[in-house]
């Protein structure tokens, strides 16, 4: 049966009180193979492909032993290394309350914290050699705004890894539709021996969303200009 006829039990109709996008959002995540995949995988979110496919192409957590996955909840990124790396020690950092993954230590805390690298160290029982950051802003609806708030975010995380990676190691980070700002590019390029950008095919047709992978890490880190 064609996606457009849809099976009775997997349409969305509009009822009183609900927006015609939140009907779209409903009737797109209920048409999605990735959710359902997902759902019959055990995968708490369509997002953990996005992290497979990176990996098959990236090879990102090939002999990775200590991960930081920032901005973890809901969990579907941890739950892929836990699978794909079972050796690995993990840690999700969010300040979003995150259900327990088995294998996986969980902080509620901003990663921004001035307490949080320490503590992650400790929980990993040393230096991470994968950042992991699938995070975005809080949209309010403005393209321009959502955009500048989001690339802050991957800067932070950019900043983390380079203060806080084990030398060799990789960072990965969600950005938006232009990839990565020139001064973060040259921020990452000074610090990694590869920088390059995917869109895995699990991420979404009308998405925005792209990667930066930076690998290779080149050790020694820098204080932002005016700290």
């Amino acid at each position: 049966m064609s996606r457009a006829g849809g099976d009775p039990e997997r349409r969305v109709r509009n009822r009183r009180g609900r927006t015609a996008s939140s009907t779209r959002w409903l009737e797109r995540q209920l048409n999605d193979p990735y959710v359902t995949r997902a759902k019959a995988e055990g995968y708490r979110s369509r997002a953990a492909y996005k992290l497979i496919e990176l990996d098959e192409r990236f090879a990102l957590l090939r002999g990775a032993k200590r991960v930081v996955d920032l901005g973890i909840a809901p969990g579907g990124w941890s739950q892929v290394v836990r699978k794909l790396a079972p050796g690995a020690s993990i840690v999700g950092i969010d300040p979003l309350p995150t259900e327990p993954i088995e294998g996986v230590t969980i902080l509620q805390m901003d990663f921004m914290d001035e307490t949080a690298p320490a503590a992650l160290r400790e929980a990993l029982d040393g230096t991470p050699d994968l950042i992991l950051s699938d995070m975005a802003a809080n949209t309010v609806g403005h393209k321009q705004t959502d955009h500048l708030r989001t690339m802050a975010l991957v800067e932070a995380a950019a900043w983390f890894a380079c203060e806080n990676l084990a030398p060799g190691g990789a960072f990965v980070a969600k950005v938006l539709a232009g990839g990565t700002d020139k001064d973060l590019l040259a921020l990452l390029k000074r610090h990694f021996a590869s920088v390059k950008h995917a869109k895995p095919p699990a991420s979404r047709k009308g998405s925005s969303e792209w990667y930066v992978i930076a690998q290779k890490f080149k050790g020694g880190s820098e204080v932002p200009p005016g700290d």
